[in-house]
Formats: C-alpha cells, sequence, structure tokens
C-alpha cells in the first residue's frame, strides 16, 4: 500500500474492473430476494449536477448493502429524450449554423436531432460511473428506442380506447418562442417590475358612472367578456346584475359575483378574459361566457384584434393606453410588481392561450393510486412528502399530453379529409370510420413525461412478457427530488396499477434538495450551480458520496465542501490505519480471537454500529448512517483501538494480528456502501481475498457482551490526563491500554498535578450539584441544559474517580 491515499487513479480502476468483471450485472431468475431500482433517467443532453450525485449517492449505497446481503440487486438506467430540452439544444445548434428547424423540415429535424445526440448526448452515463454508480449499464434504455416507442404507443391507445384520452380546447401555458405548450415543471418564475393600470368601465345605462378595474395586462382588455366582483363585496353590489362598456372595442359585459374574485387585489373587481387567464377561464367556464382570444400563438396581438392586429402587445398597450387617456377612462397608473412565468429554457414569458390540445381524463385514472398511497402499499419518505402526494393526486386535474414540438412521440393519431379520427399502435391503412385511405397524422407530439410515467416496466420490455418484468417488477424504490411527484412519480404509480395491476416500488426517498451555501437554489445561471465533478476531481468519489449523504439530515440544507473535506479525511484515516495493522500482521489471518479488553470492546462496538447503519439504511436515513460509521471509524478503531494494539502488532502477538485483521475486514464491509473505492482497494490488500468487496456477505454481529463499563475508565482517564498532563492510576488491563493510548512516557505521575486537578474537579461537581439541587433552576431552565448540566456531573464524578484520590 502507497503511503499516502490518492483516489485519483484509484477509483477509475475499480469502476472499470467492477463493470468489467460483471459484478454490477443483474440476471432474472435467480431465485434470490431482488432489490430493485429503475433509477429515474437523466435528460439525454443531461450532465452531471448536485441532484443527480445526491440521487446516485444514495440509491448507489442500498443498492451496494442489498447487494452485500445475496439480493439480486438490479440497479437499471437509461435517458430521456427530454423533448423540448433536446429540440431547443438542436435548434440553438442550427442557428449557430445559419439554419432553423423551419427550413431544415420535420424529417430531416428529426434525423439531425440523432445525429446531434450521438455526437454529444449520452454523457452523463460516464459521469455516474466517476462517482460509482453500480448500475448494470449493458440494459441501458432510452425512451426513443423502438421497443420504448412500443409501449408508449399500447398506453395511449389503451387510455384513448376506455374514454380517457380526449381532444378539447382548455387554456393552457403557451411558449411564444417555442410555439408548443408546457408542463408546469418547464416553468420559472421570476418577479417583475410592471405597472398596474386602473380602468373606468362604464355602465351603459349610466356613461357617467361605471366600475373600475385593474390590470396589469392592458392589451387583454380587447378579449374582456365580463366584470366579476367578490359575492357580498358592498362597494359593487348596486353594479351587479347590469351591464358596462369594455373600453376601446365598446363591448357590453355583464357584472357578476364570483367567490374567486380576490376583493384585496385592486378595486376588487375583475375583468374577465377567459381566453388569457387560468383564473378567468375557469369563471368563464362556469358562468357559460364567451372565450375571445386577441393574442396569437405568436405572442403578438391576432387578427381578432382588429386595427391592433400584427402589434406587439407593448405595441397594443401603448396605442390602449392613448385611447384610455383621450376618452377620460384612465384612472390611474402606478408600480406593481408581481411574479411571472417564464419558459425555463428561452425565458420567454408564457402565454395563457385556450388551444385543442389531447388531455387525459384524471378521475377514475387516479383512484387506484390513491388507495395505493392511502393504505401505505407505496409510501413516501419523509411523511411530509407523502402528505402531499395524496393531496397533489386529489387535486389532479386532467392532463394535457400533446407538446406542438417535433422530437419526442407523436401521437399515434390519424386524420381523414372528412375529420374522422383513427387511434391505432401503428399506422392503419384505412380510416376506421369511412374507409378513406387518406389519412395524416396528426403532428403533435407527447409530453415527455407520459412516455417517463411507463419507466418501472417499459425498460423491463412490457409490454411484451420477458422474464425480466417477470422477476423485477414491481421494484422495491424510487429515489426523485420532490418537485417531479405530481409529474413523475404519482404518474408512474397510477400507470403501473392501469396496465400491469401493480404499484411499480413500495417506497419512494424525497431526496433532500441542496442549496448553495448562501441559501439560494442551486443555478448556473445565478452563479450559484455546483459542479460535483470538481468536487471529485478535488476529493475523490469516496469523499463527495460520504459528504452528500452526511447533509441529508433535511428536506433544504445549505451546502458545505466541510463534510466532503471530512469525507476525505475518513478515508485517508482508514488507509493509514489499514496500512499499520497491514505491515504488522506478519503471516496471520483473519480470525475473531477476542482475548484483551480493547479486542472485546471494539466487537462491541462494531456491533452497535453495525445495528445503527442497518436501522438508518432500513429507514432511508442516510445521515445519522454516516455519523455512526464516521465514528466507529475514526474515534473507536483508529484512535482508541488501533493506538491499544499498536505495540502488541509490533511484538507478533498472534491473536492481536488475527483479530485486527478480522476486525478490518468487517470494518471495510460496513463502510463499502457509503465510500466503495477505498475499502475495495484495502480489501484487495487483505491476505487470501477469494472474492471482491462489492459481492463479499455483509457481517453478521457477533454478538458479544457490552464491555462499555469497563472500558469507560480508560477512555475517562485519558480525558483527565489529554487535558491536565496527569497520570490516573487504572486496574492491571486498563492502565495496559491506557499507557499504549496517551503513550506512556509522556504521562506524569507529580502528586502536586494530580491534587490541583482533583480539587478543581471537586469544584466543579459541587457547582453542578447546587444548581441541580436549585428546584427553581431545574424547573424554569431549558430541558437540555438541565440534561447537560447532569452529564457534566456524571462527567466530573467519572474523571474524580479517574484520579484514585
Amino acid at each position: 500500500m502507497e503511503p499516502l491515499y490518492k483516489p485519483q487513479g484509484v477509483e477509475e480502476r475499480w469502476q472499470r474492473t467492477w463493470e468489467d468483471e460483471g459484478l454490477y450485472n443483474a440476471e432474472p431468475g435467480s431465485g434470490r430476494k431482488t432489490f430493485v431500482v429503475a433509477h429515474p433517467p437523466p435528460n439525454v443532453t443531461g450532465a452531471l449536477h448536485t441532484g443527480h450525485a445526491l440521487q446516485i449517492s444514495l440509491a448507489d449505497a442500498l443498492v451496494r448493502w442489498h447487494r452485500m446481503r445475496n439480493f439480486e440487486t438490479a440497479f437499471l438506467t437509461g435517458y430521456d429524450h427530454a423533448g423540448i430540452s433536446t429540440q431547443n439544444a438542436v435548434e440553438k445548434h442550427l442557428l449557430e449554423q445559419g439554419t432553423s428547424r423551419e427550413e431544415v423540415g420535420r424529417e430531416r429535424f428529426v434525423e439531425i436531432v440523432w445525429d446531434w445526440l450521438r455526437e454529444y448526448g449520452g454523457t452523463i452515463m460516464g459521469q455516474f460511473r466517476r462517482l460509482g454508480a453500480s448500475m448494470d449499464y449493458r440494459r441501458e434504455r432510452f425512451t426513443m428506442d423502438d421497443a420504448y416507442i412500443r409501449a408508449v404507443m399500447r398506453f395511449f391507445v389503451h387510455l384513448y380506447r376506455k374514454g380517457w384520452i380526449y381532444r378539447a380546447n382548455r387554456i393552457i401555458n403557451w411558449c411564444p418562442y417555442h410555439q408548443t405548450s408546457l408542463s408546469d415543471l418547464e416553468l420559472v418564475h421570476e418577479e417583475v417590475d410592471d405597472a398596474l393600470t386602473y380602468v373606468r368601465y362604464p355602465f351603459t345605462d349610466d356613461p357617467d358612472d361605471g366600475v373600475t378595474i385593474a390590470t396589469a395586462r392592458p392589451a387583454t382588455i380587447l378579449a374582456d367578456v365580463a366584470v366579476a366582483v367578490s359575492p357580498g363585496d358592498d362597494r359593487w353590489s348596486a353594479a351587479v346584475g347590469r351591464e358596462v362598456v369594455v373600453p376601446f372595442v365598446e363591448r357590453a359585459v355583464p357584472v357578476i359575483e364570483d367567490e374567486r374574485v380576490d376583493p384585496e387585489f385592486g378595486t376588487g373587481a375583475l375583468k374577465v378574459t377567459p381566453g388569457h387567464d387560468p383564473l378567468d377561464f375557469e369563471i368563464g367556464r362556469a358562468h357559460d361566457l364567451p372565450e375571445l382570444t386577441v393574442i396569437g400563438p405568436d405572442g403578438r396581438m391576432n387578427a381578432d384584434a382588429g386595427e391592433l392586429a400584427g402589434l406587439t402587445q407593448d405595441e397594443a398597450e401603448e396605442r390602449i393606453l392613448a385611447w384610455l387617456k383621450e376618452h377620460g377612462l384612465l384612472v390611474k397608473r402606478e408600480a406593481y410588481r408581481h411574479s411571472v412565468a417564464l419558459c425555463e429554457r428561452c425565458r420567454s414569458r408564457i402565454e395563457p392561450l385556450i388551444s385543442l390540445q389531447w388531455w387525459c381524463a384524471m378521475e377514475e385514472l387516479k383512484q387506484p393510486a390513491l388507495a395505493a398511497l392511502k393504505e401505505g402499499r407505496v409510501r413516501y419518505h419523509p411523511p411530509s412528502q407523502h402528505r402531499y402526494a395524496i393531496e397533489s393526486l386529489e387535486q389532479a386535474p386532467d392532463w394535457n399530453i400533446s407538446r406542438q414540438i417535433w422530437w419526442g412521440h407523436q401521437l399515434p393519431v390519424w386524420e381523414c379529409p372528412n375529420g374522422h379520427l383513427t387511434v391505432e399502435e401503428t399506422e392503419p391503412e384505412a380510416c376506421a370510420e369511412c374507409g378513406s385511405t387518406e389519412l395524416t397524422r396528426s403532428e403533435d407530439v407527447l409530453d415527455t413525461w407520459f412516455s417517463s410515467a411507463l419507466w418501472p416496466f417499459a425498460i423491463l420490455g412490457w409490454p411484451e412478457e420477458t422474464p425480466e418484468l417477470e422477476a423485477w417488477y414491481p421494484g422495491s424504490l424510487n429515489t426523485p427530488a420532490r418537485e417531479i411527484i405530481r409529474l413523475w412519480e404519482n404518474r408512474m404509480i397510477f400507470s403501473g396499477l392501469e396496465l400491469l395491476g401493480e404499484i411499480p416500488f413500495s417506497d419512494v426517498i424525497i431526496h433532500t434538495t441542496v442549496l448553495a451555501a448562501d441559501g439560494r437554489r442551486m443555478s448556473k445561471s445565478l452563479g450559484t450551480g455546483l459542479d460535483p465533478l470538481e468536487l471529485i476531481d478535488r476529493h475523490g468519489a469516496d469523499a463527495t458520496r460520504y459528504g452528500l449523504l452526511k447533509l441529508t439530515s433535511s428536506q433544504d440544507v445549505r451546502f458545505s465542501e466541510g463534510v466532503i473535506e471530512e469525507g476525505r479525511k475518513l478515508a485517508n484515516k482508514l488507509w493509514n490505519v489499514s496500512r499499520l495493522i497491514l505491515a504488522n500482521v506478519g503471516e496471520a489471518r483473519p480470525e475473531q480471537r477476542p482475548a484483551a479488553l480493547e479486542e472485546r470492546w471494539i466487537a462491541w462496538r462494531l456491533d452497535q454500529a453495525q445495528a445503527q447503519v442497518e436501522e438508518h439504511f432500513a429507514a432511508f436515513d442516510f445521515s445519522p448512517a454516516t455519523s455512526a460509521l464516521y465514528h466507529v471509524t475514526f474515534d473507536d478503531f483508529c484512535d482508541w483501538y488501533a493506538e491499544a494494539i499498536k505495540q502488541r502488532l509490533y511484538d507478533g502477538d498472534d491473536n492481536a494480528q488475527a483479530t485486527a485483521l478480522s476486525n478490518l475486514e468487517r470494518l471495510l464491509k460496513l463502510l463499502h456502501p457509503v465510500i466503495p473505492h477505498v475499502t475495495e482497494e484495502i480489501w484487495s490488500n487483505l491476505p487470501d481475498r477469494e472474492s471482491r468487496l462489492i459481492v463479499a456477505l455483509w457481517p453478521e454481529p457477533l454478538g458479544v457482551d457490552d464491555v462499555g463499563a469497563e472500558f469507560e475508565p480508560i477512555q475517562t482517564a485519558a480525558e483527565v490526563f489529554r487535558r491536565a498532563g496527569v497520570r490516573p492510576q487504572l486496574k492491571g488491563e486498563q492502565q495496559r491500554i491506557f499507557d499504549a493510548v496517551v503513550r506512556p512516557d509522556r504521562a506524569k505521575a507529580d502528586g502536586g498535578n494530580v491534587e490541583a486537578e482533583a480539587a478543581r474537579l471537586r469544584g466543579e461537581i459541587a457547582r453542578a450539584e447546587g444548581m441541580l439541587a436549585n428546584e427553581r433552576f431545574v424547573a424554569n431552565a431549558p430541558g437540555e441544559v438541565v440534561s447537560a448540566e447532569r452529564e457534566k456531573l456524571e462527567r466530573y464524578r467519572r474523571e474524580l474517580d479517574a484520579l484514585g484520590v
């Protein structure tokens, strides 16, 4: 073993070795218990970010733990085609070459996307490997594989034939740049400074009076079809039931009451524009109002805007404001800061537009998933996220599944000249209704999440009945971020139940969101992003994995590189203690011969640590698991046990040598799921290795008696010595260990030192006893303060006893 541990090179070598030797591979039909993780597929154009790194670290720790417990572990991976994200990247590429998507046409554009992906896509799997993800990379899948496309088409046709997929005009998020509808996840919200414009809408029966409204979008006045007020709002009770005139277009519209109106906004009167606002759309449908649109798909005023057609919204606003001033209807304008939705890729302002889209009805489809969640057959962790998952599914509206882009799964819908629709998995020969052979396929593609919903079983070969599907469905768990609970996790649950009659996994671990050090979200555009590959370059993959798992103490946590540094120090400490043992064991072989107190104590402590790790891993509680591993390694094994046996190793003590090897072997097994590379490297230096550590069996507890009470006086005495330079008097075995740990050549036995320390401790004991005898202190002080004082008192008494005076 080298004097210093350098992860660079070592980690890459073990990744190649494990994969080349097939140690990541999973095979169905082994007869063993299964542990299956269908890992969330990264975008095919993606790169490793902190969320991925944390996600991989916790999933891989569990996979490695189960592999060592003799489970058939299938850690499965692949890519999502990432419809609009990939199309956006390729469109930028085309613009750099002086052309565009429209110029090359759809067929050629799709070919260019495939060419571009072959050159630039798919790099993230190499980055997963760098982190130590022990996935079965042979089984990598892509949501645009032919077999996967077949699964998507089967799902669509299945839902359509059940009457759950339909086409309707509804209001959606529209990106004027990409010319497509978007899901909520594809939006970002940004605070902007606007103006709030107060406009008077005259009564038709009294033009000198009217209702004043406030709007941040004067350009949409042209599409107003009503004014709404909150029921019981005394300011406007006399206006309800009357008509007002919409300025500029001079259209008479009713004043109505609706409980959705916020009486605190503006004047409490709301202009109702169903064609350009989600809330207004709901109000309009409830009151059977017309649905007018004056803004087109390109974000400009459309033909229905009359003389303003073709103008930008800002240009139209200027014309409308001028008209309002001229006609005395502009009451005032004031500064207004509010949040607006933007396309996360092009940063265009989202237009709420009524559009003819394909929808999936949710009311019946979601019920089995709701039952599974409420009955606990699928459990989200932590419980707060389980409650949110249920609420979000209960409130789930019908799902807009169509997108107006070219990259993705084209809808299996064909239309004939007579307007009839035919829905089949593959292209039909004729219209199912009239027999026409002139068929045109819908140009829309499916929402990326529609295909992602099939991930846990489509990657196993569904709809074919494959050995993999039989062996590995349902899987074990999933490890997403919380923002995709309603967009992906719940959809996988209801899709699996609908198509296979079974949940896709039993547990969903919502991993911690790691924030930047200043508390802001990590973002490249904000300059707060963090590249995990840089952390790996500086500290190694093991240290990075350890640090990220240590951070998972809550749902939101600020990043600190200190925990990564702690992981690096742990790896170095483990390396050094391993070198000490391996350099001084002679021809010994691992065997438990715990005769001496320090050997029985470390066996007991390893048992304790193993129980803690198993408990925390089973509860998906990774931060305390890493803490338990750190303390048993750094404090117990290295600082106490290794120091206590060092001289015995030097002296050639057979029992010490054999037991030290056995204890080191056991410690490496406990650490491997978290820091796999350094542990495998050390393992390979142990004598008579018949297998790799990655597939070595998880240790059985030794079941030794609790010897903490025997070892505690040594630790207490060492505290006294390290603080005051005093050498306490202990019993024979205890004194030997104490002398080995604190180096007896430095220990002092001067009586005056001893007496001074004893006097100090008696003073501290008297002070603590006095405080704890004070009933007011015990009753009124915070519980943790009282507990701390009691702990101090016990420690002072132990230290005084250790002095032997």
